[in-house]
This record gives structure tokens, sequence and C-alpha cells, in this order.
């Protein structure tokens, strides 16, 4: 029989989301990169930072949850795969839309974000999520990297 002092302590967790809160969108089926980029819109208007959030979808594309991965400085922010597909797991997610803003107003894409988008999508298809698109939203327009051929 073990004795109490060589007993070892180890944690037992659970793992589960929390609701923030809810907003009504206008859209909350994502049938192309418009869809897409009037969900993110809505969202990010009120950062005045370069922020990233995951959109999960379901089997029907429609938007499961919104999540921020990460508010960064003026003209970046750091991503990290772990960071997107914890809120995808949890979610029971098909497909993911990643989308963020640039505060410069200016939608075009960065060598940063054309390899972050490499990365998750290399990511996606280990884990079996797929990846529809990374958008980039600036003042009165966007870039999909998807329509760009920067992501197969």
């Amino acid at each position: 029989m073990v004795g109490n002092e060589n007993l070892k302590k180890i944690e037992i967790v659970k793992i589960k989301m929390v609701r923030e809160r809810n907003e009504k969108f206008t859209v909350n089926k994502v049938n192309g990169p418009q869809d897409g980029v009037e969900i993110a819109r809505q969202f990010l208007e009120e950062y005045d930072r370069e922020c990233l959030i995951v959109m999960a979808l379901n089997t029907k594309n429609k938007v499961i949850n919104i999540s921020v991965v990460s508010v960064g400085s003026l003209n970046s922010s750091i991503v990290h795969p772990r960071e997107v597909f914890k809120t995808l797991i949890l979610s029971n997610a098909a497909s993911f839309i990643i989308a963020h803003n640039h505060p410069s107003g200016n939608s075009t894409e960065s060598r940063e974000d054309i390899l972050i988008t490499k990365r998750l999508n290399e990511c996606a298809k280990i884990m079996g999520i797929n990846l529809l698109d990374h958008l980039i939203i600036g003042d009165g327009n966007y870039t999909s990297l998807k329509e760009k051929g920067l992501l197969e």
C-alpha cells in the first residue's frame, strides 16, 4: 500500500466554451466572400487596432460563432494555429473563415498574411476542418485570399 506522502496531485479539468454575448447580423450563412466580409466588417468596425477573428461554420456554412483570436497593434497581430483551432474544435466546426482588419484602410495582403494563411491551411487539412477563406477588411474595400488564388 502506498502512503499519502508518495501521492502526487494531478488536476482534473473540464474544457468548455462560454458565450460572451449574442449579436444580430444581417447574414448568418456564408455563400461567398461578400457574406463573410459583411459579417466581419460589422464585427470588426469597433477595433482601432488589428484584430483577427475566426468564424466557425457548420456543414451548411451557417456561422456557429465568432471568436476573437488576436488583438494586436496598429499594423500587426500575432496569430498561432492553436488559438484558432481551440474554438473550432469546441464548436464542432466543419469549416471556418478567418478575417482581420487593417486599420490603415488598405486591404492589401502582407507577406505575413499570406504565410499565416498557408500555415493555417496546412493545419486545417490535418484537423479535417476546411479553411474557406482569409478576408482582410479595409476602409470600404476587402481582399479575399481565396479569390486571389492564395488559398488552395
